[in-house]
């Protein structure tokens, strides 16, 4: 039909435009049936990934985003994401990216973790299309003593971008939530108008994810801080809405931690997110129900199952 063959001229473009090596070799044929329009299977970026985004907030589920370390475990999330007929986010850490490079490479001003990350970024997209799946290509938490980190990976896409018309990646995110709020919208303002001119996505967070991760560790951190106000989501969504082609997700806080914990000592309270939408409904004016922002979850609720 009509539908399948433009959906199969999207596919040879898109592997002829960003793997040439590969593009003699069609991609699986176990592709995902019912993918929206203007998505194809391989790592999406700019408009495709908002279109991912909002259909999976329109058909009401999470994306899950795993953190690699290797291409053993990238494979492995490529494979379980086609199994399950699900798109997936494809994640490296700065921990993560150093492993990923191997213990022989320096990393000093994260030379390492740069490599890993890019050349994590590599494979993906070797493979995401063999696999048949769309991914989202992201980095995780990035601190404020981390933004080296990520102005280097920046560098890599503006290079990637120049010679393709798209980033590397499709995404990053900048975790500043034990900075002052002011000063957390301030960078990541800063951070998505250089993001927006190369079509990347920006993940942000305020509040605070509680427990430890990648030796970030908060598990002393403030009850309050672990919950979010719809106010300063609103504060986040208004300043990072006036960026000319700025595509952003928060991940606020409702409790969530990192780890496992035993079942009652973590405390979900996800109305807050509803809370917030409804908040930032009625500042812009738009209809009941609807879901203006895109939020990210992150950590575990304790649960065994």
């Amino acid at each position: 039909c009509r539908h399948q063959r433009r959906a199969a001229t999207a596919r040879r473009a898109t592997a002829e435009k960003r793997f040439p090596i590969l593009s003699s070799r069609p991609a699986s044929e176990d592709s995902l049936p019912n993918l929206p329009e203007g998505i194809a299977p391989g790592v999406v970026t700019g408009k495709s990934l908002e279109i991912l985004l909002d259909w999976a907030k329109q058909k009401g589920f999470a994306i899950p985003a795993v953190n690699c370390v290797s291409t053993s475990t990238i494979n492995a999330c490529l494979e379980a994401a086609r199994k399950m007929d699900s798109p997936i986010i494809v994640q490296f850490s700065s921990g993560g990216a150093q492993f990923y490079a191997g213990k022989g490479l320096d990393n000093k001003e994260f030379h390492a973790a740069i490599a890993g990350a890019v050349a994590g970024a590599y494979h993906v997209r070797a493979m995401a299309e063999q696999y048949g799946i769309p991914v989202i290509l992201h980095t995780d938490h990035c601190a404020k003593d981390l933004l080296p980190w990520l102005d280097g990976l920046l560098s890599a896409n503006e290079r990637y971008f120049e010679r393709h018309g798209e980033p590397l990646f499709s995404s990053h995110m900048i975790d500043l939530s034990p900075e002052p709020l002011e000063e957390n919208i301030e960078l990541c303002t800063k951070y998505l108008e250089r993001m927006a001119k190369m079509n990347v996505g920006l993940e942000m967070e305020l509040g605070i994810t509680g427990g430890e991760e990648d030796g970030v560790n908060n598990e002393d951190a403030n009850p309050e801080d672990l919950y979010s106000k719809p106010e300063e989501i609103w504060q986040v969504y208004e300043a990072l809405s006036k960026v000319p082609n700025g595509n952003f997700t928060i991940a606020a806080a409702f409790g969530n931690v990192h780890g496992v914990y035993q079942a009652g000592n973590v405390k979900l309270d996800p109305k807050i997110l509803g809370k917030a939408q409804t908040y930032i409904c009625e500042k812009l004016g738009l209809p009941e129900g609807s879901k203006p922002v895109k939020f990210v979850f992150h950590g575990g609720s304790g649960s065994e199952k």
